[in-house]
């Protein structure tokens, strides 16, 4: 996944850069990372009185039908909620751990970012045991993407590589991390989802500083050309990805009018502009990057993200 636009002598002066951001994030994951088996108190039965998320993060809040909901019923939409935004970050993650080990196959294992890159993978296996067990603890069924969705990240994570796959994963940890970070914090929120976000959110925010670097290093003399094609790859993986947290079934197994609910969420401005606020500084980076071309910006825009 290496590009292979960067002349030798060029990449003999930018690996001491790069090393040291690998170096720096081994300290890190040295002194700080958590054992999800051992951290989150799965013993303890669920107890239906809290929140799976922030209900202001919930696709109905601000609606006539969230007006019209019981604090049962809205405490039972955000639970099959963040089931489902669980289940897209398995999804996602088993893409990215295919995608950085591709990268670094057949590369020199003494290297830092190597070392980080296996540091990562082994990161995200957790993250995704992690998700899978707190989808179950929300007695929430096994939610995934449309098949479609499915079939289309299967080609993604095979013919990704370079810049186009690391900054399709920093915009799925960024949006991940965002909400995260409100729900971690939040009182109403299931304290072993709270522990289970606080985990992702530390452990995460080392994987989205070694992809804004890789993604940055790789563009470095990327032309026009290469910089349109990957900045249309990434928008429309972020489209995808976006589109497909909630899943369109979390209201039937929450118990309310599946169809209603679909409709209402789908032109609910409050969650749109929730969307567009917490996503400003990865479109900042992006922009700084040279990725927001105008057929981007049309995905982005489709996502709610701008």
């Amino acid at each position: 996944m290496a590009s292979s636009t960067v002349r030798p002598e060029d990449r003999n002066q930018e690996r001491p850069a790069g090393q040291d951001v690998a170096r720096r994030l081994l300290d890190s994951a040295a002194k700080l990372s958590y054992d999800p088996a051992t951290e989150v108190d799965w013993n303890t039965p669920l107890n239906t009185d809290h929140h799976g998320a922030s209900p202001e993060w919930s696709t109905l809040y601000g609606t006539a039908y969230w007006q019209e909901l019981t604090e049962a019923q809205r405490k039972a939409l955000t639970r099959q909620e963040a089931a489902s935004v669980a289940g897209t970050g398995i999804w996602f993650e088993m893409i990215l751990q295919q995608m950085v080990l591709r990268d670094m196959y057949a590369k020199d294992p003494t290297d830092p970012r190597f070392q980080w890159a296996l540091t990562e993978v082994a990161d995200e296996c957790r993250h995704s045991i992690m998700f899978a067990r707190g989808a179950a603890k929300l007695g929430a069924p096994a939610y995934r993407p449309h098949r479609a969705v499915v079939e289309l990240g299967r080609a993604f994570k095979t013919l990704a590589f370079g810049e186009a796959a690391y900054a399709a994963i920093l915009v799925a940890e960024e949006v991940l991390d965002v909400m995260q970070r409100d729900w971690m914090r939040d009182d109403r929120v299931a304290p072993f989802v709270r522990t289970i976000n606080n985990i992702h959110v530390v452990e995460e925010s080392r994987h989205m500083k070694f992809a804004r670097d890789e993604t940055r290093r790789r563009l470095r003399d990327a032309g026009p050309v290469r910089r349109h094609i990957n900045s249309l790859v990434v928008a429309i993986a972020s489209y995808y990805i976006v589109t497909s947290m909630v899943n369109r079934d979390v209201y039937a197994n929450a118990g309310l009018d599946g169809e209603r609910a679909r409709a209402e969420a789908g032109s609910n401005e409050h969650h749109k502009s929730l969307m567009r606020s917490s996503c400003s500084g990865l479109m900042e980076f992006l922009a700084s990057a040279r990725l927001l071309t105008k057929p981007a910006l049309f995905f982005y825009k489709r996502a709610s993200l701008i």
